[in-house]
């Protein structure tokens, strides 16, 4: 096997070598080496994609649609992505000029950051969040300013922005929602969002708006911020969660026709046009499968409140989880705020998997995040070794 020449060493990306790997990832390589560990760490539904829409892939395949897509995505997909969001939010979106379709939403998020941003550049984050959107920010020259938002139930409020705009001054171009949210479950209600969404407007920002659980929420509705800036969002989105669909790498971007013309640039430069065969699923998921998340939205409730319940039986605080599949829990005391520490026993001496709450950023620290996109029978095995690693735990020094 060759070995790189020495001379060549240091011809890297020099931007590149200033981000780590997925603080999420590598947590989730490192434990699953332990026999029988029972993982919650990772973000991916374990229910089946409906058969619907797995038929309209093979469909594809058998009827040899093997060539190249307009970059942009099929019409067909474009299309439905348009009737979805009207149906589903009331926004109007041109398919031709104004969606692009995407392999995945992290590809979404990538060329939409490289598409807007330039060195010098500043984009505004609440933290704690999915940890992949500072990689991609750094990558482009641009700096990240993390927002720690636990002093305010995990929201980003009008008034907190504000205060960071004028403290960040002109160089911030835009400020990244994710909501529900990843790690925490926090939904924004519809006065939190007009509020931003006023802030927004007044200092000529961007809103980059990662929406990829819109669809499981619980008994709250979710209301896009594009609803009231529509000419300042990049809206993200993808089938992943929606569908169980994150195999088939299907993901979105939708904004204004002058900005998804810089994105569609970078999109194409990246990996020229998605999968047939993934766009035909996609085209099928949007435009029949409304119901397919409703069904699984029921699945994911009950197990939220399970695991609620039992962490809450352990003494164990959590944060409000109305959106998404994860349950954001405080550590235990005797832990302080390494909740790395807490992760790396759980996982040692329980064979329980979570991720480490400071994996998401300034706030997290303190919290370990579980996913509840697992069986109930590995939840409640995972909430058994628990409860006994928790009455039995030696306090750390």
């Amino acid at each position: 096997m060759p070995r790189l020449a020495s001379d060549l060493t240091g011809f890297v990306n020099q931007r590149l070598n200033e981000v780590g790997p997925s603080g999420i990832r590598a947590f989730d390589q490192k434990i699953s080496k332990i026999p029988g560990i029972v993982k919650l760490t990772i973000g991916e539904p374990d229910l089946n994609t409906p058969e619907h829409v797995k038929q309209a892939a093979i469909r594809s395949i058998a009827e040899n649609d093997s060539h190249y897509s307009a970059q942009k995505g099929t019409p067909a997909l474009r299309q439905a992505i348009s009737h979805y969001l009207k149906r589903s939010q009331n926004l109007d979106y041109d398919w031709e000029t104004e969606i692009v379709a995407t392999v995945g939403a992290t590809e979404a998020l990538t060329a939409t950051t490289f598409a807007m941003l330039n060195p010098g550049d500043k984009v505004i984050v609440p933290t704690p969040t999915f940890a992949l959107y500072f990689p991609i920010i750094t990558l482009t020259g641009a700096s990240v300013v993390m927002v720690d938002t636990s002093q305010d139930d995990f929201i980003l409020t009008p008034e907190r922005l504000e205060e960071v705009l004028e403290r960040e001054g002109d160089a911030v171009k835009a400020v990244l929602l994710n909501y529900p949210s990843n790690p925490t479950g926090v939904e924004y209600d519809h006065e939190t969002v007009k509020g931003l969404a006023q802030v927004i407007r007044e200092h000529h920002l961007y809103a980059i708006s990662d929406e990829i659980y819109n669809e499981l929420t619980y008994d709250v509705g979710h209301y896009s911020i594009a609803c009231e800036i529509p000419e300042r969002t990049i809206l993200i989105n993808g089938l992943s969660k929606s569908h169980a669909m994150t195999g088939y790498r299907m993901g979105y971007i939708v904004a204004p026709a002058g900005f998804i013309a810089n994105a569609t640039k970078m999109h194409a430069f990246m990996v020229t046009a998605p999968s047939n065969p993934a766009q035909a699923a996609a085209a099928e998921a949007l435009e029949n499968g409304a119901a397919d998340p409703i069904a699984a939205k029921a699945i994911y409730q009950r197990r939220r409140d399970f695991i609620r319940d039992a962490l809450a039986e352990m003494g164990i605080e959590t944060v409000a989880p109305n959106g998404a599949f994860y349950i954001f829990a405080k550590i235990p005391e005797s832990y302080g705020q390494d909740d790395v520490a807490f992760a790396e026993n759980l996982a040692e001496q329980a064979r329980v998997g979570g991720t480490p709450g400071s994996a998401f950023g300034a706030g997290g620290e303190g919290y370990i995040r579980f996913s509840y996109a697992a069986s109930d029978e590995k939840l409640s095995l995972a909430m058994s070794r628990m409860k006994q690693f928790i009455e039995t735990a030696v306090t750390v020094d």
